[in-house]
Parts: C-alpha cells; structure tokens; sequence
C-alpha cells in the first residue's frame, strides 16, 4: 500500500494491524526468526535453563523452544516523539515524511500493545502539540491511534522545526528509564547542528536508551534527483523561493547534505543512539526491524 492509499484508507489502528501481522508471519521465513509472533508472552529459550517454564504447546506447533514471560520482563515503556512541522509535509504530491512517520507509529504502537508495554506519544513542531501519559491499556493506546489517524486529516501547518529544544524538555519530563524512538527528517538549523547533539545527549545522560529514525525522501532529498531544468525550490517552513537551474546546484547540494547525514550518523554513533535512515520509498519493514533489534539489545 503507497503512501496517498494509507491517507485515502481512514483506519490506521486496522493497517497497522495488518501490516505488523504480516511482518510477524515473515519473520518465520527470514534470518530474524528468532523473534516469534508470541513474543508478547514468550522468549526464546537458552541453553543451560531451566526446562521447567518451557511452552512445550508452542513447542509442538513451532518445533522450536520457547519459555514463558512474565509480567515483570515485559516492563518498556516507550516514548514516540514524531516531528509534525511544516518541512514532514514534503512530498507535496503525496505528503510523504508525515504520511510515513504517522504509520510508523501507529505499527510500533501496535507492536508495543502486542507486547504489553507502556506507550506516550509526543506530536512537536517549534513547541510540544500533544504528549500523553504513558500507559498499555487498550483504551490509552486505542487513543494513540485515533490522535496518529487525525494526524492524516490536518492541513500542514506552518513554522519550523525546534527538535533539540522539544528533546530537552522530553529528557525533563521523562522520569523513569524508557526507550525515546523519534521521527523527525532533522531539518531544523543546520548551521546549528551542536544544539541537536546536545540535546540528545542530555536523553543518554538520563539513562535513556534512544532510537532515532532520520526520515527522508532519500530520491530527491539525499541524492537530488531532479531532471536538468529550471526548478523553482521552496522552503516549506520559511516559504522562502529559489530559482535555480538543477543541475548547477546538485553536487554542491549533495556534498553538503552528506557531510551534515555523516556528522549526524558519527555523533549518534558516539553517543551509543541507534541512527536509522528511513526511506519513506522503503516501506515500514524497515522501521519493525530496526525496532526489534533495538529491543533485543535492551533486555
């Protein structure tokens, strides 16, 4: 399903639904099934245990062993932070990054759920619009979608982007340790790129655990693919108008993206943040594996 058919649908809870179960029954076929479509009650068992909580039901319809999870293992609790400024309106045609971000979220909420874990959302642009108490009910997390679902009706808004300064004020509200996963396409001041760091920074320092997914329409945002022809380029949060020939503008252009995606991608590194480039071309696949994996590092 593309991204003007997910606008077009009007029920992110159900698509969420099917695309996580999709995702669930492929990760049989594919080098992640170690994760198990029961992994909301049941863990992987590892050699040496004791057999004494083995699924030995799962078991006889898997032909792999499981041991049974409890309440207490199944403690995240997980802050979504999505960035819904002007420039997450972009493409126009399709409204992409917003489009892609909000599903993203509405499948890791119901990934969360799944898994009986404890879930905020915090919807930002210059300041905080919406940030909800964490909780796992269904009835909590049932609002989560119907806020991410009007997410898809609003018409793009105008301002900037103020991501360091809204993670700032996540790091001082968050009071137990939790996992911040966040979408944002990072196009706040460049120029100013150490604010962001710092901010993220100030999130480990706290002792959370950080999962940051750089949005992008990689085609024409990274590698600037245009056709060689006069192009009018408009800022999307300034309104700011720029007629360029495309051609005389792409390996500038591309150069200086690369080098802020790199700087990006070493301070992340450096501060121990898993940094993914999310594609909105590449489908949501992409975003549940990176999340997993981040998961299953954490336990």
């Amino acid at each position: 399903m593309d991204l003007k058919q997910i606008r077009e649908f009007g029920n992110i809870e159900f698509l969420a639904k099917q695309m996580v179960e999709g995702f669930i029954t492929g990760l049989h076929k594919s080098p992640f099934h170690g994760f198990s479509v029961e992994f909301a009650e049941h863990r992987l068992y590892n050699t040496g245990e004791s057999t004494r909580h083995i699924d030995w039901k799962v078991y006889a319809k898997t032909d792999r062993l499981y041991t049974k999870r409890y309440e207490e293992e199944t403690n995240l609790r997980c802050q979504i932070l999505l960035d819904v400024s002007a420039s997450m309106y972009y493409p126009q045609d399709n409204l992409g990054k917003i489009t892609f971000s909000t599903m993203a979220a509405a499948c890791l909420a119901y990934l969360l759920q799944k898994q009986k874990d404890a879930i905020s959302l915090c919807t930002f642009a210059e300041n905080i619009d919406v940030h909800t108490p964490t909780r796992s009910t269904p009835t909590h997390v049932h609002k989560l979608f119907l806020q991410l679902q009007n997410l898809l009706k609003q018409d793009k808004p105008s301002g900037k982007t103020a991501v360091a300064d809204v993670i700032h004020q996540i790091a001082d509200k968050i009071n137990k340790r939790s996992l911040v996963v966040i979408f944002s396409d990072m196009f706040e001041n460049i120029a100013q790129a150490d604010q962001l760091f710092s901010a993220l920074q100030h999130l480990k320092h706290n002792q959370h655990e950080v999962l940051l997914f750089h949005v992008i329409d990689k085609k024409t945002e990274t590698n600037f693919d245009f056709e060689d022809r006069p192009y009018e380029f408009i800022d999307m949060e300034s309104g700011e108008r720029v007629k360029v020939q495309a051609a005389q503008i792409k390996d500038h252009y591309r150069h200086y993206v690369e080098q802020y995606n790199k700087e990006l991608k070493l301070k992340c590194g450096q501060y121990k943040i898993d940094f993914i480039e999310a594609d909105i071309q590449q489908g949501f696949n992409q975003i549940l594996y990176a999340y997993l994996i981040k998961r299953s590092k954490m336990k």
